[in-house]
């Protein structure tokens, strides 16, 4: 009876580690959700190379923006559109921002 019960103790420790385990990496995720800034509402693509130049208006949340991006703002947003940068054909910045051609 004596064996039986260290192995449940031991079965008990390994769960309560499972346990603690779980609730660390859920913690971590909360944290890191919590940390993450926020999405900005215009994005601008930005061409290949150091200081490639901007080649594309996206909305902050579409899916289509590449890797070398940085936000704008909503004055940047419509001026570079203005300007002849592209516009997203998924996202359609133009059309939310009253730029139309």
């Amino acid at each position: 009876m004596r064996f039986l019960e260290r192995v449940q103790l031991g079965d008990l420790e390994r769960t309560r580690r499972w346990i603690a385990d779980e609730e660390r990496r859920e913690a971590e995720r909360l944290r890191g959700e919590q940390a993450r800034p926020p999405v900005p509402d215009w994005i601008v693509e930005r061409g290949i190379g150091q200081g490639g130049p901007p080649i594309e208006v996206h909305r902050g949340d579409c899916h289509a923006a590449g890797k070398r991006r940085r936000p704008f703002t909503q004055d940047e947003a419509r001026r570079a559109l203005t300007e002849g940068i592209r516009a997203c054909a998924h996202c359609r910045p133009d059309t939310a921002l009253g730029v139309l051609e």
